[in-house]
């Protein structure tokens, strides 16, 4: 696990330019802080910051191999779950290693395959190539988009980074912000439309695409995506198949020279990747390691709602015993958590997911004290359908994304000309078309069957990509590696064509998945009615939100006034924002996020130096 960033220009000598280089390695740090290094030639300059947990010694990058008179580059971010098949197969054709890292597998399938080499991957990655003799540089991103990757084209030079902020340290790149993206922040966020970097020029590699860029300028090819076809299997074959694809994905993620564990909340995704972990490590003579999050005060102040029926604390104690792990709590205090929403926005290099972002945070950062490696059920609700709208008749037949809401609300909270900038409503209308039209239809398709695909399209390729920016920037903040069974591409190419009726076995949420692990997780977990990621409901977190956005707003130097109708915000201040609860975005963003997310819009564009244009 690595942080990576690049600079590839054919108009001027990059080997006297290592500062600029090295200023952009210095700002991934964070995600790699066991060893760092750059590497420069005439016309490329890499940078690299490394988590070291396979081959310390053989992994060190940026990687050199040279085959046939010909010099091949590598920064690499991620991990390769199939390694040893690969190495066997480059093994047969005449391929000798010098270590045992998926580092130096992977530049030696590039030398093999070339670009096709992505076909052969199973994993989570985004690396960069350089060809010495073809001065050619490869960029390539994960099927799902697990791991990030932006660049820009500046000045005839390509410059990438896994971070914005490596990309905002070079001197051709302005923190600048247009219209497009105060509409990705005040309309669509904290999601983001895919592609797009929010910063002026600066893009994002979408998942399932790679790019090359040579003399001849950029090119961009997309090498993976959904395909709709009919689902063959019977019910009984269908779960037997989700079983061994989990258990596979569970079991092959635990590769690791570091200590790792998983995550668990007592649910039925974090439970079932416990289960399948556990069985493995107890072969191997050892016992997994769990951890659980949990705030102060909520034993107190938790009370059910529409979205968040139970706490997680209820069961974890329960699985963990069943399931036999030596299982650690995290307690987060609700002061920490208010200030933790800088360093979670720095992370994050945008406004996030408020305090569901700063608490993930800082539960990581006390995970990674024990580990490196954490394995998470990230990606299950996405994939199986398991959050409210996949069952909201309303939110399925509402022309638009289920879990944007109150768009009408919350722009009296902008200045009648940004309103007037952005086009809210256009907006958004246009980004929901666009994703509709990338849905692969199957031919035939009943009305209702087509609906559900493209709810579950939208789901996987927009909500998700929300939350593994999430789960990779807070994890990664603290060097620590996450991986995410559950996005397996094998898995979810699978289960994408398993049909809606069946997906919601018993009209339950997960309902399938629920079935398929029966005998496999304690039935406690299986019977247990779906609950999101745990957010505080101590209000000490509110009022000291609320107090914040108070003092933001009384501030005449606030940049944040520039875009605001102030006299709305002050009435959110002074109704205590209760208009937004339970929720305005997704599950978990109430009030207290929309004081928090605000709050954060400021922040980032002070400590950014953000100029609108």
């Amino acid at each position: 696990m690595c942080g990576i960033a690049g600079w590839v220009s054919f108009g001027e000598d990059l080997t006297h330019r290592s500062s600029v280089i090295a200023s952009m390695g210095e700002k991934l740090k964070n995600r790699g802080p066991d060893s760092w290094g750059v590497w420069l030639s005439s016309h490329c300059a890499f940078a690299q910051t490394r988590l070291i947990v396979i081959d310390p010694e053989g992994g060190v990058q940026p990687m050199i191999k040279e085959y046939e008179d010909k010099k091949y580059v590598i920064v690499y971010n991620g991990e390769l779950y199939n390694t040893e098949e690969i190495r066997s197969e480059l093994a047969s054709l005449g391929y000798t290693f010098n270590g045992h890292s998926d580092t130096e597998v992977l530049l030696t399938s590039y030398i093999e395959w070339g670009t096709e080499c992505v076909y052969k991957l199973n994993g989570i990655y985004a690396f960069a190539v350089w060809d010495e003799h073809e001065n050619r540089l490869f960029l390539s991103r994960d099927r799902l988009g697990v791991k990030p990757l932006f660049y820009t084209y500046k000045n005839g030079s390509l410059i990438f980074g896994s971070e914005i902020k490596a990309i905002l340290a070079h001197p051709y790149v302005q923190a600048e912000v247009d219209e497009e993206g105060l509409a990705e922040i005040f309309v669509m966020g904290p999601t983001r439309t895919p592609g797009v970097g929010v910063f002026r020029n600066i893009y994002e590699l979408k998942p399932g695409h790679f790019l090359t860029f040579s003399k001849s300028g950029v090119k961009i090819e997309k090498y993976w995506s959904l395909i709709s076809r009919e689902h063959e299997d019977d019910l009984d074959t269908t779960m037997e198949k989700i079983r061994f694809l989990l258990d596979d994905a569970s079991k092959r993620q635990l590769v690791s020279d570091v200590p790792l564990c998983s995550l668990l909340s007592g649910g039925l995704d974090s439970t079932a990747v416990s289960v399948f972990a556990n069985e493995k490590l107890k072969r191997l003579g050892s016992k997994l390691k769990t951890y659980s999050v949990d705030y102060i005060g909520n034993d107190k102040y938790f009370k059910p709602n529409q979205f968040q029926p139970n706490s997680d604390s209820d069961l974890v104690e329960i699985v963990s015993k069943e399931i036999n792990t030596n299982h650690n709590y995290v307690y987060v205090d609700n002061e920490e958590l208010a200030d933790a929403l800088i360093p979670a926005l720095y992370a994050r290099d945008l406004p996030g997911m408020a305090d569901v972002d700063s608490s993930l945070y800082l539960f990581l950062r006390e995970v990674k004290k024990g580990v490196k490696v954490a394995l998470s059920g990230e990606g299950a609700d996405e994939v199986f359908g398991g959050y409210p709208w996949f069952r909201n008749k309303t939110a399925i037949e509402a022309n638009t994304f289920p879990w944007i809401r109150m768009v009408k609300e919350r722009m009296k909270l902008l200045s009648p000309q940004v309103v007037k900038l952005i086009r809210p409503i256009e907006y958004l209308n246009d980004r929901y078309r666009e994703a509709l039209n990338e849905v692969p239809k199957l031919p035939g398709e009943d009305k209702e069957s087509a609906r559900m695909r493209e709810i579950f399209y939208l789901n996987q390729t927009r909500f998700l990509a929300m939350l593994l920016d999430r789960m990779d920037r807070m994890s990664m903040a603290s060097g620590l590696e996450v991986r995410v069974p559950f996005l397996d591409h094998r898995l979810v190419e699978y289960v994408w064509n398993i049909p809606w009726e069946m997906k919601n076995l018993h009209n339950r949420e997960k309902g399938l998945l629920r079935e398929s692990l029966k005998g496999y997780i304690p039935i406690v977990v299986v019977e247990r009615k779906k609950s999101p990621y745990p957010k505080t409901h101590n209000p000490v977190f509110r009022r000291k939100v609320k107090g914040w956005l108070q003092e933001i707003i009384d501030n005449p130097s606030s940049p944040i006034l520039q875009l605001i109708n102030r006299t709305e915000v002050q009435n959110l201040i002074d109704t205590d924002a209760r208009d937004y609860d339970p929720a305005w975005f997704s599950q978990l963003m109430g009030g207290p996020q929309l004081f928090a997310y605000l709050i954060q819009i400021n922040e980032w564009l002070l400590k950014y130096n953000i100029k609108i244009v």
